[in-house]
């Protein structure tokens, strides 16, 4: 066994729900500068005067500009720059790197973790709920899309189920 193989058998482990959600909201922050940059960069180039002018197209952009992020990272170490810091990777079933195309297909059903509650906030109307009342049915679906991780055997999430990936500890080699 190679010494690589060795590293990853031995650190085969999915990590902790804790050390995934704080994972999850540091990535928020690092992308939080991403997406900045990213709408300034739209904005500048559409000569974007109002927030409001093609803003369906700025979505569409900042869409584009995450795929590329986390399609990129994931498909070249496995790990965006959240995730080396918690020493978390992403990997195949079977332990393998991600493909261009898996990492694409892992970054569209990771959009389970939002779409759900916020078609819901749009069905029954966000002026219905309040700011208060749209943020806590979104957290409270975070918190059980979460907790579906506990009652799988390997501890992973809906979306790296559809994709095919799975989330392990990793340390690497000294």
């Amino acid at each position: 066994m190679t010494g690589s193989a060795a590293a990853a058998a031995s650190h085969s482990n999915a990590p902790s729900l804790r050390r995934r959600l704080a994972c999850f909201f540091y990535e928020g922050v690092l992308l939080f500068g991403v997406l900045v940059v990213a709408d300034y960069l739209f904005a500048s180039l559409v000569q974007q005067r109002h927030a409001l002018y093609l803003r369906e197209a700025g979505m569409a952009f900042l869409f584009i500009v995450l795929g590329i992020y986390f399609g990129w990272f994931w498909s070249r170490s496995g790990q965006t720059l959240a995730m080396k810091t918690w020493h978390i990777r992403v990997v195949t079933r079977d332990g393998q790197p991600l493909t261009q195309a898996r990492a694409l297909l892992r970054y569209v059903a990771a959009w389970l973790w939002f779409l759900p509650p916020l078609a819901v906030a749009a069905w029954v109307g966000v002026h219905r709920l309040g700011g208060a009342g749209t943020a806590a049915l979104f957290f409270a679906y975070l918190a059980a899309y979460a907790v579906v991780s506990k009652l799988h055997p390997s501890g992973q999430l809906p979306h790296d189920l559809i994709a095919g990936t799975r989330l392990i500890t990793w340390r690497p080699a000294s």
